[in-house]
């Protein structure tokens, strides 16, 4: 067993030569009637990453994985969650409970640093890539994800990538329905920090602390036009809107995206309702899809996938729902937590696509 599962993770979660490694972005924001959503993306240009959506009923019956084999803290679900999962079923990218807590684990190699697994206290470790179904099934607020952490060891499952001493493992993005959202680090093997996320924004590494420092180095960009200047003789400007953006990044890594979705976030408009706030999020994160090849060098083979970015979410906190969209089909999906009884509903595990995105022709009259 713990052969199987540390080849699996290996090939999921590593990032060698040829693989690329997830590149995810989130946000969050609140409409004018209160509503509060966070929405992300997850990218992988490696191989699809057989993503489900996953319904968690109240009762249901867990147990986590170690590097042993699934013999980690076993709990039953408190509350009924719906996410999505990457790789294994267990194994929960994004969700939502039907408190309105919502969690997800963003990549975080590098800087992710867990403590040893220790055989001792197996039954109180939770594997770092289950920790978001641990979060959502067990509690209703950021205080208490923040006060149940402090009773259990998260760990890694999965051998170190080629070259690399330890496991890459995530940080974690973490909200309740009050707005309250924060981040999870874990670095230098097993220090927790928790911050305050007030800047709405979340990728991958550096450090989450670092990345709003670097803000910093944009303080000069501004929403709209640059007024015209004259040097000399010389009349300058702009070559049309936006110009006031001009020096944001449009790279791909981790801290230009961060910087990115900090500026369209911010220079966004508030809207009035939850709907208006849920189309809008897909909009801002349309920016952060990343098209197939561009993380592969030249020679490279290049995966068959419809990009690299399998899917994207956002998630409803303040009346529970989860939206969703894929690599394989644009339109826009809605699970409502609200009219779902959990005390009832069986555990699903569902494809995320009925079926593949067509292109449906405009008849005319």
């Amino acid at each position: 067993m713990k052969k199987i599962i540390s080849c699996v993770l290996a090939l999921a979660l590593s990032a060698g030569q040829s693989v690329p490694a997830w590149a995810c972005t989130g946000i969050a924001f609140a409409t004018k009637d209160g509503t509060r959503l966070q929405a992300r993306t997850i990218e992988w240009g490696g191989f699809s990453l057989d993503s489900k959506l996953v319904i968690m009923p109240r009762g249901q019956e867990n147990t986590s994985f170690t590097p042993q084999r699934q013999n980690g803290l076993s709990w039953k679900n408190k509350y009924g969650a719906v996410g999505i999962s990457t790789v294994k079923d267990a194994f929960i990218g994004e969700g939502v409970n039907e408190k309105g807590l919502g969690a997800g684990i963003f990549y975080f190699s590098g800087y992710g640093s867990l403590a040893p697994f220790n055989a001792k206290k197996a039954k109180k470790s939770v594997a770092d890539v289950e920790l978001v179904r641990w979060m959502l099934t067990n509690f209703a607020t950021v205080d208490e994800v923040i006060a149940g952490l402090k009773k259990i060891e998260v760990i890694s499952i999965y051998p170190p990538q080629p070259g690399q001493k330890e496991s890459s493992t995530g940080h974690w993005r973490i909200a309740d329905a009050t707005g309250r959202s924060i981040v999870l680090e874990i670095e230098n093997n097993g220090q927790r920090h928790i911050y305050e996320n007030t800047v709405g924004v979340l990728t991958n590494s550096p450090s989450f602390p670092w990345q709003v420092t670097h803000l910093n180095n944009y303080v000069n960009l501004h929403p709209g036009a640059v007024s015209p200047n004259k040097l000399g003789k010389t009349d300058l400007t702009a070559f049309g809107a936006g110009a006031g953006m001009w020096g944001l990044p449009g790279d791909i890594t981790p801290p230009s995206r961060f910087v990115r979705a900090f500026f369209y976030l911010h220079t966004a408009p508030v809207l009035a309702t939850a709907q208006e706030g849920v189309l809008q999020a897909f909009h801002i994160l349309n920016n952060f899809d990343i098209p197939i090849g561009v993380e592969f060098a030249a020679g490279e083979e290049i995966p068959n996938l419809p990009s690299a970015t399998q899917w994207t979410s956002v998630t409803n906190l303040t009346h529970p729902a989860f939206y969703y969209r894929t690599m394989n089909n644009s339109q826009i999906r809605q699970v409502d937590l609200t009219k779902i009884n959990f005390a009832g509903v069986k555990a699903q595990v569902l494809p995320l696509d009925q079926e593949p995105e067509q292109i449906h022709l405009v008849e005319l009259e």
